[in-house]
């Protein structure tokens, strides 16, 4: 076969280290299974939703931030257009 599989760009520049939790994620509030292929970044397998875990004497899951979305605010006291 090829003597240089594995030892090349193809063949040994990818290492994978999955790792899977249980825990409670806070974006569907029910205990899971949470799987990382990245260092202290997680996914929910139930709602999908992508958490980072913070170790301060407790472990917990808080939802990453998306640079994209965008926030609106509203005046309560402004009648709304319908």
């Amino acid at each position: 076969m090829n003597e240089k599989w594995g030892k090349e760009t193809f063949g040994g520049g990818l290492n994978l280290h999955a790792e899977v939790v249980n825990g409670v994620c806070p974006a569907c509030q029910s205990s899971v299974v949470l799987v990382s292929l990245y260092k202290h970044l997680y996914r929910c397998v139930k709602c999908g939703s992508d958490l980072e875990q913070k170790v301060n004497g407790v472990i917990s899951y808080i939802p990453t931030g998306n640079p994209n979305t965008k926030i609106v605010l509203s005046d309560s006291n402004v009648p709304q257009k319908s």
